[in-house]
């Protein structure tokens, strides 16, 4: 069976086989799970404390706790993911076994958040890595140990990378020779040429 909060795929096994964890939980207990979750998905720090008073009732194991809140990060950004809207989230949850009044307490949680949701997942999708700075040096040799004579420079490339989603810098170091180098410049011409055609 397929379905939309998958992207209309099937449901993962292991999403399968945490509703019925999730089913452990009271009603109330989901509510406010659901908010806590919510609140690691648009800010990024997740309140451990509060999840484990949350599901200590359900005499939930440390394996159970970190299962819990993966499943429902799954379900809800995915299902913001694929714009699927509260009634039908509810519906395929409760086709999958959730409980209903465990489907619509989610679903409701769900779409109080769903627009301010999908603009942080479009904040964070498509992030590339950006070029930060490059070092360069040219090296000549003339021979070397298992060489009498190679008169052939090298170019060493430094090359800072800036990750797309956590800004953090990071060197990417190589040497190249010098058709590697005229390869690698007529590659960017092409491909500034085509950027240019598309826009």
């Amino acid at each position: 069976m397929r379905f939309r909060f998958c992207g209309d795929l099937d449901c993962p096994d292991w999403v399968l086989a945490e509703i019925s964890t999730l089913s452990r939980l009271t009603s109330v207990k989901m509510r406010l799970l659901c908010i806590q979750v919510l609140k690691g998905l648009l800010e990024e720090t997740l309140d451990y404390e509060k999840v484990g008073k949350l599901t200590s009732d359900a005499k939930f194991e440390a394996g159970d706790v970190k299962a819990t809140i993966a499943v429902l990060e799954f379900i809800i950004s995915s299902a913001a993911k694929y714009s699927v809207d509260g009634q039908s989230l509810s519906s395929e949850l409760q086709q999958l076994g959730l409980p209903k009044e465990h489907a619509v307490t989610l679903c409701k949680c769900y779409e109080d958040k769903l627009g301010e949701l999908q603009g942080k997942l479009k904040a964070q999708s498509m992030r590339l890595s950006r070029l930060a700075g490059v070092a360069w040096r040219v090296d000549y040799i003339l021979s070397s140990s298992e060489l009498l004579e190679v008169n052939e420079p090298s170019v060493q490339l430094k090359l800072n990378v800036q990750d797309g989603m956590t800004s953090e810098v990071r060197p990417v170091s190589f040497t190249m020779t010098n058709g590697q180098l005229h390869l690698m410049l007529m590659e960017l011409k092409q491909a500034l040429k085509m950027m240019d055609d598309v826009c």
